[in-house]
């Protein structure tokens, strides 16, 4: 059949009608969206609700415009920094998407000429040419040539599937999620063995491929963090809104109780609206405007340090969730592994090792003393290249190892780096039989000769074996099978997957097809293996040490994973559990759920076997991690909390996927867990440092209009702390560093207060303390004494002084649980920038304030004074410290 391939014309009419070949990506929000949106958060609606008190007051000549144009930045750079960071991290991961994009070509017949065009200028009818190693641009039906192919990334099984065309003279039908046609191939699935040529029949959304591409791009539950601050802001909102009340009843209720009632209509109004504003006061205090701001920069910082370990924030919201993982759920390939096979061992008939590679981490006293042939005779490496080399579907080009499946291209590679495959003569080849699953080898006829090679699963072989060839390529009895039986269970054990090669005389079928020859001489016994990551160890160690479960899920058969998750130190423990895909299917939910904290491995597992391990886990409120490449894993990673999707695998699976690991490798992720718990843990120091401000301001505004001074710290006065010290206090420990000793904690469950009991006392024993000091300087007579004769306006002024300090002092003890109050503290020098303009701040704030912040200059005496009263909060916390 001659095939011509389309015309240009031919070309633009099928694009017109059918559409180009690119996957429909949902657009990320515009950052006006993005920002509308973030007015839903609780603590920015806490602040629009305290917005729209400050203009009512304005509005009646309570307050000033500057009051209410305070709230209104908070709000405006909390939203802001939040959309800002998303919008530009989602804009990276699309210019990865364009780029990888650019790059993905295919070739096509045009114009009666092969041409290679980029993948998504395919259109319908187009005529593809396709060779081992290339990756199928849209779903198409074959119209000539053989193929062996890789559909795991859309079924995830890894058995290899034979596409031929549809016999002349049948109809062909389609179904098209029967993956089994043997006449139908899929977008993203890869040629292993054969050349082939396809017809466009799909493209673009209509393809399978495109379909999944699409369903991936849904939301997702919240975060565990958004869960918390939710929860948290409710619990601020509800303190202010009762310590407002209060404070209106306490001034009615003193006014009464002293007798100093009003004496007309016009002073009951003044003094009402006078213990509004109070109220409101309370209100501003009890919101930490800077947290917002917090949560975004920390998030924004820490994805920038990320992209360097070669982890890419897609989702924002993704890190801070990373950090509270309670299980993970891996792949086995490529993250733990290596993700290619290598020759690791060639063992000679007898069991004796000719060669050891000098990686093969399964055996720690490993030395390079086999490290390549040398020593072993011609002969035998001549029966090695005609058994190995010439019957192999994979080949050499530059340098590099091409086409074949993932065993051939081992094999070919074990060849070259031992200077052999440039020896392989192709044309002594007269004949071969392709590996299939049923027969479970391939063979290969040398011409000239009556001698044939077979390469297969030891099992088939072994039976038919008599006689080995020696290191020196000389014939020996064969031993005992027990010998040889014994050398492969060990290898087993060590993960290894054995292929066996030998020759005999030829022998074929009534079909002339080769076939298996009756007797036949052992050449040798190849183990392959999948390498292990060297740092993926000691990475799984750390995670685990987080109290993190890290459960591997592969498609290998229960012994091959069971050995690979010993060696990765996942099974350790009698009563750790080793599950099949079949074992899961003989569970209820209910069941499976019992066994879920035990659970360590499953083996041949099945896409849907990893949505349900999610769905279960999180039933049990665990927070999910879940690692994955291929199409089948897409909605397993929107599912889980986090889905890590690897830098090599599909767009799918980065679409759905909230972070990519743009190398593959299972360290990153213990990275992206470490930058997450660093990330909570510096929301939780800003916490403890806000809380203290707001429980103190309010305590201030409340006692002080009960001893008689209705307004001890202005409306203004509690914005400047919260827009200038907060900000800058969200800068301060958005550098706290990323520190080792965060994994050696438990996570964080996701139903607990993001404030606990600890924190609080913290809080609370710094705030009365800052509280006693400043009331003390205000309504002591003793003091008044020290500070000698001034007016109302200095004391105030003193007492802002010393409250803007203390809690600028206060920052040193949240940062650290430790007595020493300056630990790590040359890892975070922004920290002590921020202190230091703190203080030149407020100073500048009293010297030059007047009468927009109601102060005035204070004399060195006093401030020195003020200083040390706020600076024995520090020793006061440690006594705290030291205590409990």
């Amino acid at each position: 059949m001659e095939l011509r391939g389309l015309t240009e014309a031919e070309v633009i009419e099928s694009r017109a009608r059918h559409g180009n070949n690119s996957l429909t990506q949902i657009m990320p929000e515009p950052l006006w969206k993005k920002v509308l949106h973030g007015f839903r958060d609780p603590m920015i609606m806490i602040l629009l609700a305290a917005l729209v008190i400050q203009a009512v007051l304005y509005l009646l000549g309570q307050a000033e415009w500057y009051e209410a144009a305070g709230v209104l930045i908070a709000i405006l750079l909390a939203n802001g920094v939040a959309a800002i960071s998303e919008s530009q991290q989602e804009g990276k991961a699309l210019s990865l998407r364009e780029e990888e994009a650019a790059k993905d070509v295919t070739k096509v017949l045009r114009e009666g000429g092969l041409q290679e065009i980029p993948v998504n200028d395919v259109v319908a009818g187009d005529i593809v040419f396709l060779q081992a190693g290339d990756r199928i641009p849209a779903d198409e039906e074959l119209v000539k040539g053989r193929a062996k192919l890789d559909q795991s990334v859309l079924n995830g099984e890894t058995e290899e599937i034979t596409k031929k065309p549809v016999p002349e003279g049948e109809a062909a039908s389609y179904d098209r999620l029967d993956l089994l046609n043997p006449h139908y191939v899929y977008r993203g699935t890869v040629v292993c063995s054969g050349e082939t040529y396809l017809k466009i029949k799909v493209v673009g959304d209509d393809t399978l491929f495109g379909q999944l591409a699409l369903e991936a791009q849904a939301n997702t539950r919240k975060t565990p963090l958004q869960v918390k601050l939710g929860r948290l802001a409710h619990q601020i909102s509800t303190f202010g809104y009762v310590g407002a009340v209060a404070i209106v009843l306490g001034i009615l209720l003193k006014t009464f109780v002293t007798g100093q009632l009003p004496e007309g209509l016009f002073q009951w109004i003044r003094l009402i609206m006078d213990a509004v504003t109070v109220a409101v006061t309370v209100i501003v205090c009890a919101v930490p405007e800077g947290l917002p701001m917090l949560t975004s920069m920390l998030l924004s910082a820490q994805s920038l340090k990320m992209e360097k370990d070669n982890v890419l924030v897609k989702k924002i919201n993704g890190m801070e969730t990373s950090g509270s993982l309670s299980i993970l759920f891996s792949d086995k390939t490529g993250t733990i592994t290596e993700g290619k096979l290598s020759v690791a061992e060639l063992a000679a008939g007898d069991g004796s090792v000719l060669y050891r590679a000098c990686d093969d981490g399964s055996l720690p006293d490993t030395t390079c003393a086999m490290q390549d042939l040398q020593g072993i005779s011609k002969e035998y490496l001549r029966h090695l290249l005609l058994g190995l080399g010439l019957n192999n579907s994979a080949r050499t080009s530059g340098g590099k190892v091409i086409g074949g499946n993932s065993t051939d291209r081992a094999i070919m590679g074990f060849l070259a780096e031992n200077g052999l495959a440039g020896q392989i003569d192709k044309q002594l080849a007269a004949d071969c039989r392709y590996f299939n699953s049923h027969d479970k080898y391939a063979a290969v006829e040398i011409k000239g000769t009556e001698l044939t090679y077979v390469k297969g699963a030891p099992e088939v072989l072994m039976s038919c074996c008599h006689s080995y060839y020696d290191a020196e390529g000389s014939l020996q009895p064969l031993p005992t099978l027990n010998r040889l039986q014994v050398y492969a269970n060990e290898q087993a054990k060590r993960s290894m997957r054995l292929l066996a090669v030998a020759a005999g005389r030829t022998r074929r079928n009534e079909a002339g097809e080769l076939v298996m020859p009756e007797e036949l001489v052992l050449v040798g016994i190849i183990s392959i293996r999948d390498n292990l990551r060297q740092e993926a160890v000691s990475a799984i160690e750390e995670v685990q040490k987080a109290g993190i479960q890290v459960v591997m899920v592969t498609g290998d058969k229960r012994e091959t994973a069971m050995a690979i998750a010993r060696e990765a130190g996942l099974l350790k423990e009698e009563g750790e559990l080793v599950l099949t895909s079949s074992d899961m299917n003989c569970l209820t939910d209910d069941e499976l759920k019992e066994r879920l904290p035990r659970l360590r491995v499953v083996a041949r597992a099945l896409p849907t076997d990893k949505s349900r391990l999610v769905r279960l886990a999180q039933e049990l409120d665990y927070v999910v991690g879940m690692t994955g490449d291929g199409v089948n894993d897409s909605p397993a990673l929107k599912k889980a909390d986090v889905g890590f999707a690897m830098g090599s695998g599909t767009e799918v699976a980065k679409e759905a996927g909230d972070i990519t690991i743009l190398d593959d490798r299972f360290s990153s992720i213990e990275k992206a867990i470490l930058y997450g718990r660093s990330m909570f843990k510096s929301i939780r120091k800003f916490l403890i440092f806000q809380l203290t401000v707001n429980v103190a301001a309010v305590l201030i505004c409340f006692i002080g209009p009960l001893l008689g001074e209705n307004v001890v710290l202005t409306v203004i006065q509690l914005l400047l702390v919260n827009l200038a010290m907060d900000t800058l206090a969200a800068i301060a420990f958005g550098g706290e560093p990323a520190l080792q000793e965060y994994m050696q904690e438990s996570p964080v469950p996701r139903r607990e207060s993001i404030v606990t009991g600890r924190m609080l006392g913290q809080v609370m024993v710094c705030s009365l303390y800052i509280t006693a000091i400043c009331l003390g300087i205000l309504f002591l007579p003793s003091v008044h004494q020290f500070f000698g004769d001034v007016d109302i306006t200095y004391m105030k002024s003193a007492v802002f002084a010393t409250f803007m300090m203390a809690i600028a002092f206060n920052g040193f003890n949240a940062r650290t649980e430790s007595v020493n109050v300056l630990q790590h503290i040359g890892k975070n020098k922004t920290f002590l920038l921020v202190t230091l303009l703190i203080f030149a701040g407020q100073f500048l704030f009293v010297e030059l304030g007047g009468e927009v912040l109601s102060v005035e200059p204070l004399n060195l005496k006093t401030w020195l004074c003020c200083g040390v009263l706020a600076a024995l909060v520090i020793p006061v916390d440690m006594v705290r410290k030291l205590l409990f």
